[in-house]
């Protein structure tokens, strides 16, 4: 009776360490907008009980997501910026791309509006204004989608921000979440994905000062890791979670994801050119 006393705790570690061993998980590098949303907090549970598969989000800006992809650590990526994405799949790192889901950027701005951009629906001309007025603008720095989408638009609005900028023009390298932090802090300038900016709490004086120009479209897309790249690479789950957030049940769950009647991501699974 002694022995088998003793053998019981040993009988139950064995049967978790099982367990665990063959629970099924994939890792997803995504943004840190579709994390610091609420998105994935409130979409995952639905795949989970549905495949039985874990999902493990790691946050981070799209350029680090697909590097942490190319180096084999993540099973898919959950991203946003198009010519990234493509790049990543020329170079044999991803399968095929899927879109999913857009919304949009928008230009945050303090209430006293130093450069008078409030209301504007030109975002490069407003660009061209906080420059012009050196009013503080906060930048993310950290080679994100959202970053990169920043740096395109000061190319489109003919303004060399490498050489131009100066003591007005922060770069933070952090997530979405804290570069807004900065932004509230500093009573600045910053471009933001209109889905975190609708989950942010600490708005202080912020407000939205220029949107609706068709240049702030943010479209999201997803990718299987190429597993002729990294043979570890859960292929058959991943593949699962990339068919599931496309399917008419993955795209219900994502519109159906709203803050205080608001709709952050607005699904477009199938749509072409996107």
């Amino acid at each position: 009776m002694d022995l088998i006393r003793k053998l019981l705790p040993i009988a139950a570690l064995c049967l978790s360490f099982t367990a665990h061993a063959q629970q099924k998980f994939i890792t997803v590098a995504s943004t840190t907008s579709t994390e610091q949303s609420g998105l994935f907090k409130d979409l995952l549970p639905a795949f989970e009980k549905k495949t039985g598969i874990q999902v493990r989000v790691v946050a981070l800006g799209t350029g680090q997501s697909l590097d942490m992809a190319r180096r084999g650590d993540a099973d898919v990526v959950f991203v946003h910026a198009k010519s990234l994405e493509e790049k990543f799949i020329s170079e044999g790192f991803g399968m095929k791309r899927m879109p999913v889901m857009y919304n949009d950027f928008v230009l945050i701005g303090p209430k006293a509006d130093p450069a008078k951009v409030a209301g504007g629906k030109d975002i490069l001309e407003a660009l061209r204004k906080i420059r012009s007025a050196k009013a503080p603008f906060v930048s993310r720095g950290d080679r994100s989608g959202t970053h990169n989408a920043e740096l395109e638009l000061w190319k489109l609005a003919k303004v060399d921000i490498a050489k131009d900028k100066g003591p007005w023009y922060r770069d933070t390298g952090q997530g979405m979440g804290p570069a807004l932090n900065a932004a509230a802090s500093m009573n600045a300038y910053i471009l933001a994905d209109r889905g975190t900016w609708i989950s942010f709490k600490n708005r202080a004086d912020l407000v939205i000062a220029v949107e609706g120009d068709k240049r702030l479209f943010n479209q999201y897309g997803v990718i299987l890791v190429n597993p002729a790249k990294h043979s570890h690479v859960k292929k058959d789950l991943g593949q699962a979670f990339v068919d599931w957030i496309v399917s008419p049940e993955g795209q219900r769950a994502i519109a159906g994801y709203k803050i205080g009647g608001e709709q952050l991501f607005f699904p477009n699974a199938g749509q072409a050119g996107v």
